[in-house]
């Protein structure tokens, strides 16, 4: 009881608030992006001023380094906001910002098979061949940069994919997958207080199967991912999603399964005149604010249906009091948009398939 009351008061910030879900084509990407960024002009930067602090500079110390001012790339459709670094021409008395800035103002979204090698270099931690794609996604040759620039941004990269999460107060995770080119990614994005959308991390796997997802859930344990204050779980109806969250979370996890996936699957029973007929019904049982009204019109729905289509109705019933969690927390009308549905990631991965056929 005391974990679902931490859990309600952590949620009580929400109330207002929007929860956007302008995820672009993927979190990760846009910091390895960011962080390529920097660490290219940081190159130019060294190449004219020098190492920061180093008393040997190169051209006779003609240029000098000159702060920096905010800027952004655009990458694909995402506005990324990045420091700039200056440059002082100490004969010309002319302060610049790197050129290869200008060049990288607007970088393509990379390629089907580019992004196939970043999220595999990422899911086995070759944080090395990840920099090389992404500097190639920047229609750069790998041979334009140096070995230094290699293994400066892979270390950057390194160092914010293990990131210390203790930093972040996550109140909820959503953990979801998809078949893509044959491949299923599972991935997990937290959501913290203040209403930040982080993604977590991210496994190549054949199956939604427990033991690798567990896997991933336990690497967020060793980052120091916080949860014992309990911790909202929004799922959609997998088995496995679902053992592995118990064994790593255990009790204080409190799981709601994506109504939109439990609608989805019901309707795929029904025929198309009954499918528009029971999306509604269905919709407007979960838009009920009280508990106990959403669970009566949905009780009701599954009587209806055991008459016309017992699959369907048995599809509604399993997993049902799981759909309703965060009516049994009082919490729909602040929070029912946002939590009960997997559309956090379903959005992510939307922009994913523009490089995958499913």
């Amino acid at each position: 009881m005391k974990i679902k009351e931490n859990l309600k008061q952590n949620l009580d910030w929400y109330k207002n608030q929007s929860l956007e879900t302008q995820l672009s084509l993927f979190g990760n990407f846009l910091e390895i992006a960011k962080i390529l960024a920097n660490q290219l002009m940081e190159e130019e930067v060294k190449e004219k001023a020098g190492i920061r602090y180093d008393r040997e500079k190169p051209s006779s110390g003609r240029y000098s380094r000159w702060g920096s001012n905010p800027g952004s790339i655009r990458v694909g459709e995402e506005k990324v906001k990045i420091k700039v670094p200056r440059i002082h021409d100490n004969q010309s008395l002319i302060t610049e910002s790197p050129e290869r800035y200008q060049k990288l103002r607007s970088i393509e979204l990379p390629s089907e098979s580019l992004m196939k090698k970043i999220i595999l270099g990422l899911s086995q931690h070759d944080y090395q061949e990840v920099v090389k794609m992404g500097v190639e996604s920047f229609g750069l040759s790998q041979s334009t940069v140096s070995k230094a620039f290699i293994e400066e941004s892979t270390k950057a990269l390194e160092e914010f994919e293990k990131r210390d999460l203790g930093l972040y107060d996550f109140i909820a995770i959503v953990i979801d997958g998809k078949y893509l080119s044959k491949e299923n990614t599972v991935i997990a994005l937290g959501i913290t207080m203040s209403g930040e959308k982080i993604p977590l991390g991210f496994i190549q796997t054949t199956t939604e199967n427990s033991k690798a997802v567990k896997g991933l859930l336990k690497d967020l344990l060793k980052r120091n991912f916080k949860y014992t204050e309990g911790i909202l779980t929004l799922l959609d109806g997998s088995k496995g999603l679902r053992k592995a969250v118990d064994e790593t979370f255990g009790n204080y996890a409190l799981v709601q399964r994506c109504q939109w996936h439990k609608r989805e699957n019901v309707l795929s029973y029904l025929s198309q005149e009954q499918q528009n007929n029971y999306r509604g019904k269905l919709q407007r049982a979960y838009s009920e604010p009280d508990y106990q009204t959403a669970s009566r019109k949905l009780k009701e729905i599954i009587t209806e249906l055991m008459k016309i289509n017992r699959s369907a109705a048995r599809s509604l019933e399993e997993g049902l009091e799981e759909t309703l969690t965060i009516h049994r927390l009082g919490l729909v009308e602040q929070l029912g948009r946002s939590f009960t549905t997997t559309n956090l990631i379903e959005n992510l991965n939307s922009q994913l398939k523009k490089y995958w056929a499913e």
